[in-house]
């Protein structure tokens, strides 16, 4: 983050755009997979782009940070959306089992072997690296979706299965945004002028291999959107009980909110990065996901045991084991880890024992406003830094 600093500005705002290719992102940050699970805070990256820029410079790369929490409001305000997007998915891999013809299109499309070279380049870079540029993260699900006419729940759950960064709001909320369901009736097309110019030649597809006349797939849902509900409030920690915490991937830096003022009788790293699919979860997560809880129970100067998002039951098993009461850790949001979370649920109640989560500030601020466009929470920006103590 301080290295990328310098570049937070201007620079920024002017080349972001840019897809130079594996290894050549020089004008984005690349710090999404520590945002994503809270190693870097967004409002560490925030505070040191107006640091370096000011908030007229900074404007641009805040908004990107900002967009992140969007999404997370808007999922958790809508998280019905996240079980229909579950739900289609083993409906569209039921699907791809009876349909030799899909399952061949979406093997050879996740392998790069489509022919069109920009879009195979890109499913290379994803499968090897675990990254892929913004702006070819839309071109690539564009053409799953309209070019090759394949389900785009499967395309979003390759993403999930190998981004480093994957995110269940980010990630599919910007695949139904491509697809036209997330801003209704307009989709994003790639086009070959658009790519060309913003890989700087690197590709230059033909206008006739990609798809021109493109309609949303808000067909397929026409009931619209559900409505907006309420936020879910979690249940405050009691520092007088005995409690232990639980570390995951969705907010490595628990220590902000004091833990050890807590009676805690035990401390877990729970591995939950295969949770993101039924199908098998890229090696690379799986490696990032451990090396982060393992940086975050050394932080914390905590000799945590090693626990995987198994069989639910586990969880309240463990604590009792531990004579805790009470189960704390940082905010799940909505996601296959709050799913599983759910699905525990019944076997801490069996046993007295209560789930507490901590909440942080910066989606306190947020997520209220995060109910409809971006334009919403765009414009009370200013507000939400000055909520949080940056502006």
């Amino acid at each position: 983050m301080q290295g990328f600093a310098p570049r937070m500005g201007r620079r920024y705002a002017k080349g972001r755009n840019f897809d130079r290719g594996a290894g050549a992102h020089r004008d984005v940050s690349t710090l999404s997979p520590y945002l994503r699970r809270r190693l870097v805070l967004e409002r560490e990256a925030v505070a040191t782009a107006l640091g370096a820029h000011g908030h007229a410079g900074a404007e641009k790369f805040i908004q990107e940070v900002i967009w992140r929490g969007y999404f997370k409001g808007w999922l958790e305000h809508r998280p019905g959306i996240w079980q229909s997007y579950r739900d289609g998915l083993c409906r569209d891999l039921e699907r791809m089992e009876d349909d030799r013809r899909l399952r061949r299109e979406v093997a050879s499309a996740e392998a790069g072997e489509t022919g069109l070279a920009c879009f195979d380049a890109w499913a290379r870079e994803l499968v090897e690296t675990g990254y892929l540029h913004n702006h070819a993260r839309m071109w690539f699900a564009s053409i799953w979706i309209f070019t090759f006419g394949l389900p785009w729940r499967l395309g979003a759950d390759f993403f999930l299965r190998h981004l480093l960064d994957g995110d269940p709001a980010s990630n599919t909320l910007g695949w139904r945004w491509v697809a036209g369901l997330h801003t209704r009736g307009k989709p994003y097309v790639a086009r070959a002028g658009n790519i060309a110019t913003y890989t700087d030649g690197r590709f230059t597809p033909r206008p006739i291999e990609l798809a021109q006349d493109v309609t949303g797939l808000e067909g397929e849902e026409p009931e619209g959107l559900p409505p907006v509900m309420p936020l879910r409030v979690p249940r405050a920690p009691d520092t007088g009980v005995p409690s232990v915490l639980l570390l995951t991937e969705e907010d490595c830096c628990p220590e902000d909110f004091a833990p050890d003022r807590f009676d805690l009788r035990g401390v877990a790293m729970l591995a939950g990065s295969h949770l993101r699919s039924v199908r098998p979860v890229a090696e690379h997560v799986a490696r990032f996901e451990t090396a982060a809880l393992a940086d975050t129970a050394a932080r914390g100067g905590w000799q945590a045991e090693e626990m995987r998002a198994g069989v639910p039951g586990d969880l309240a098993t463990w604590a009792e084991r531990c004579g805790a009461r009470q189960i704390v850790t940082p905010y799940v949001p909505v996601g296959p880890l709050r799913d599983w979370l759910i699905e525990a649920q019944a076997g801490q109640v069996a046993r007295g024992i209560v789930l507490a989560e901590w909440q942080r500030d910066w989606d306190r601020a947020i997520w209220p406003h995060a109910t409809a466009g971006f334009f919403k929470v765009k414009k009370r920006i200013p507000g939400v830094l000055s909520e949080v103590g940056l502006f």
